[in-house]
């Protein structure tokens, strides 16, 4: 008997799990993927998204808004403040009054 033809009856073999780990490196790496631009829009956000910025709790607004409550700046410069930092995020005015 051939031991070529032998073999090919043996059963497939451990490189059988090759195909999985293949598999599983792809969903891996879409998934890191996704998590590195798409999904992070949604949480956190990044540098990239002047309007994610504008509303977080870190964001330069909030801080503003800190620093008044706090006492360390005053009204006028308080309003002063707010409208650089309205051209610059985008935020009208009559949201942040109601």
């Amino acid at each position: 008997m051939n031991t070529f033809t032998t073999l090919a009856y043996d059963g497939p073999g451990p490189w059988i799990l090759f195909v999985p780990l293949v598999w599983a490196a792809v969903v891996v790496g879409v998934v890191s993927v996704l998590r590195r631009t798409v999904w992070r829009g949604r949480g956190r956000g990044g540098p990239w998204q002047e309007r994610g910025t504008a509303h977080g709790e870190r964001s330069p607004i909030a801080i503003l808004g800190r620093r008044f409550a706090s006492g360390e700046i005053d009204e006028d410069e308080y309003w002063r403040r707010l409208s650089v930092l309205d051209e610059q995020f985008g935020r009208p005015l009559k949201d942040i009054a109601s």
